[in-house]
């Protein structure tokens, strides 16, 4: 159990619709204009396994065309201070990053040339 909700909050789509639902509710389009590489496919599902956790709701509105729109749920705030925290120091240290990826591949290739 422990690990399919990490997988859950730990995959690519997930953090990034909890960081963009944390300031409101927002339509499927809307969400699919400012995700860009989310298919329409991997967003609707992205969205249902979320709701199926508490993290968000799902709102239709009973209009023709019918209006639905998605928020993150109280249950979900609460996790919403360590994604942002955790993208956060994405962004602070993506710069060291590539740089120890580049060592490390660097080194790594020096170390093919010895076998």
């Amino acid at each position: 159990m422990f690990r399919s909700v990490l997988d859950r909050v730990g995959d690519k789509w997930s953090l990034i619709l909890i960081g963009l639902l944390d300031t409101g509710s927002m339509r499927f389009t809307e969400l699919l204009r400012t995700t860009p590489g989310i298919s329409r496919r991997m967003l609707t599902l992205t969205l249902r396994n979320l709701e199926r956790d508490g993290i968000v709701k799902r709102t239709v509105y009973p209009e023709i065309p019918p209006r639905v729109e998605y928020e993150v749920t109280a249950f979900g705030h609460t996790l919403t201070p360590p994604v942002l925290g955790l993208a956060r120091w994405a962004a602070e240290n993506q710069d060291a990053i590539v740089a120890h990826r580049r060592a490390y591949d660097e080194a790594a290739g020096d170390l093919d040339d010895v076998e």
